[in-house]
């Protein structure tokens, strides 16, 4: 969009927040890159240049607004036409990948070679692979300065720096100004003993049908929802603790609460956080390919902060979709509530209705599932699929090939398409996921009472590519009120 001048600048002129984190405006007499929603004065034109993202900023030589932050904006949306090469690579980086291995590595596990891989990533976002990661760190240094009060030492470690040194060149190089003294300016402090960040998105968003959408698949002693928060119980390096998250609609923010112990984990627990409630999504995009649809148009234009509801793990959303094979909603989840119960990590003390971790592959494969309430064809599923993870022959994340994934998931015993595509859609974050076998997809798309088939509804929707997961959303919301 950056490239748009005149739409660029319309968006910054009304600050609308819906083109938060799709592009910056760099004011080349001051200096420095904005976000779309800056407080400031608007700059004029002949100052501005727009740019794809944070880092081809900081690369022109700008330093982010002490107002704004455009570090901490919401994650750029997928570039229209953007390949599926630099998709992959991004996530790798956002997970720590360039912290720990050169852009060779990451080169070649997106199948290019170091230089196209680099002509990619300046063609569509500005910047070349280490320009990203050197952003991502700084920026999760500034946060980390801000919401925690670890000691500066610990915060270059958690930020993926391995030298302090090198830290604090790049906190000043990039910030103007040294640690201590960006966290002294910061402003906000967490309350003693806690950990405490903001994570930005763009309007719309409908919290509230998040939260009633994760309230009715909550697992017992693991997650709830409560006072307008979603929490739940994470198995970390030192043992469990309960991460809680808040959306606040004023400010645009989910606010993520943990105990200060917890910050050397802040990086993974907000991409977390960002999966589960699809925080990265870009409405506007999806109201555009989806609104002149005749049947979704009304349903999107009277829902339009509808997010696709994500799963706070992949594998654990992976095991719930296996539980979750014929069976109604809440059976599935009584029975992901006693796999919990049996084999979970515990929290050292209860946290009101939360006691313990949902587990992990390893302690899955190792338990006795007699006594669930399975199926013996659904155990052995389970297990299989545990096994799998456990032992790194599947790998679920979202970074690999979400189609490469599926036809993993496809090989394991037990697991079907339906269990696939739920999978990609919910747990791998597809956006172009589409569950052609579900009955409620069926249903909403066949004649009343007379479901189409699978092969009907894949026709129907390759109109709406690539925001089928989206589409499928709108779809059950619509056969749930029906």
């Amino acid at each position: 969009m950056h490239t748009d001048f005149e739409a660029c600048y319309r968006a910054i002129a009304s600050r609308d927040p819906r083109f938060d984190g799709r592009f910056v405006t760099g004011v080349v007499t001051t200096g420095v890159y904005c976000r779309p929603v800056c407080p400031a004065p608007v700059p004029r034109r002949e100052n501005v240049r727009f740019h794809p993202t944070a880092a081809a900023a900081a690369r022109a030589g700008l330093r982010p607004c002490r107002r704004c932050r455009p570090d901490g904006a919401p994650a750029g949306p997928p570039a229209p036409g953007g390949s599926d090469e630099v998709r992959r690579a991004l996530r790798l980086i956002d997970a720590g990948f360039l912290d720990a291995h050169p852009v060779s590595a990451l080169a070649e596990a997106t199948h290019l070679s170091e230089r196209q891989l680099r002509r990619a990533f300046v063609a569509e976002l500005g910047a070349t692979p280490r320009d990203i990661a050197r952003a991502r760190r700084a920026h999760l240094a500034r946060v980390l300065l801000e919401a925690s009060d670890a000691p500066v030492g610990e915060v270059a470690l958690a930020a993926g720096y391995r030298s302090l040194r090198r830290f604090n060149d790049e906190v000043r190089g990039t910030f103007g100004a040294p640690p201590r003294a960006l966290r002294a300016r910061g402003g906000r402090r967490p309350a003693p003993g806690r950990l405490s960040l903001r994570i930005a998105y763009r309007p719309p968003f409908d919290a509230e049908g998040m939260l009633a959408f994760l309230a009715a698949r909550a697992v017992d002693g693991v997650e709830e929802v409560a006072d307008g928060a979603y929490r739940r119980v994470v198995d970390g390096p030192q043992g469990p603790y309960v991460v809680t998250l808040r959306p606040d609609p004023r400010r645009h923010v989910v606010v993520l609460e943990a105990p200060a112990g917890a910050h050397a984990q802040v990086s993974g627990l907000a991409q977390r956080a960002r999966r589960l409630l699809d925080l990265d999504a870009d409405p506007l995009a999806v109201a555009e390919a989806l609104g002149d649809d005749p049947l979704l148009g009304p349903r999107v234009r009277a829902r339009p902060g509808l997010r696709v509801p994500g799963v706070w793990d992949p594998v654990e959303g992976a095991v719930r979709a296996v539980l979750g094979q014929q069976v109604s909603v809440a059976a599935a989840t009584r029975i992901a509530g006693r796999l919990a119960a049996l084999a979970g990590a515990p929290l050292p003390a209860p946290d009101g209705a939360l006691r313990h971790a949902f587990p992990d592959a390893a302690r899955i494969a190792a338990a006795d599932l007699s006594g669930l309430g399975l199926t013996a064809a659904r155990a052995r599923a389970l297990r299989a699929l545990a096994e799998r993870v456990a032992d790194g022959r599947l790998v679920l994340d979202p970074a690999p090939d979400p189609v490469r994934v599926r036809d993993d998931l496809l090989a394991v015993p037990g697991v079907g398409p339906w269990t696939a595509d739920y999978v990609a859609l919910r747990a791998l974050r597809d956006p172009d996921a589409f569950p052609d076998g579900d009955l409620g997809v069926r249903r909403a798309l066949g004649a009343p009472g007379v479901p189409c088939s699978a092969a009907e509804a894949r026709a129907r929707a390759l109109a709406w590519r690539p925001w089928r997961a989206y589409a499928t959303l709108h779809l059950w919301i619509h056969e749930e009120a029906a």
